[in-house]
């Protein structure tokens, strides 16, 4: 074979090696995924709520592939979603003394939130609140994927 052929299917390849993997990251946390919650589940645990927010795609480090869309409400037991996120890896649910839109603010607050837990449904969720946290010292929610370090989206339920 030439040289220039080699090197054409080496880079072709390649590429479609790395697509593959690509889209392996995307695809394996929605494969994985347990079961979401139903509707009624949510709508139970919303009921029992203190404090409601919304999340929306419009926010500034927000994109087509980092969105949450949906009503969020914190309650004594629980924090819970009925909407949708954007899939992907490691989602974390933080609780933040002031609302967040963008990673630099995230990493600038980071040292104030308290972390509530794993994230591992796109279609609804709910996240069991630890018994040391009280909401009411918060004042937003936030999702972040820790792998990549990316914020997925926020909601303000409380204005202090």
């Amino acid at each position: 074979m030439q040289r220039k052929t080699m090197a054409l299917l080496l880079v072709t390849h390649l590429l479609v090696g790395g697509a593959g993997f690509a889209a392996g990251i995307y695809l394996l946390p929605i494969l994985i995924a347990p079961a979401a919650p139903s509707s009624e589940q949510v709508a139970a645990s919303q009921a029992q709520a203190t404090y409601q927010g919304t999340f929306k795609r419009d926010l500034k480090d927000s994109d087509r592939l980092h969105w949450g869309e949906g009503k969020i409400s914190i309650g004594p037991d629980a924090i819970s979603l009925m909407g949708q996120l954007a899939p992907g890896p490691d989602y974390q649910l933080y609780l933040s003394p002031a609302f967040v839109e963008t990673e630099a603010d995230f990493a600038r607050l980071k040292p104030q939130m308290v972390h509530i837990g794993p994230v591992k449904t796109f279609d609804n969720f709910i996240v069991p609140l630890p018994t040391n946290v009280n909401p009411a010292d918060y004042n937003s929610v936030i999702i972040w994927c820790e792998t990549f370090g990316q914020f997925i989206t926020a909601a303000q339920y409380q204005n202090h």
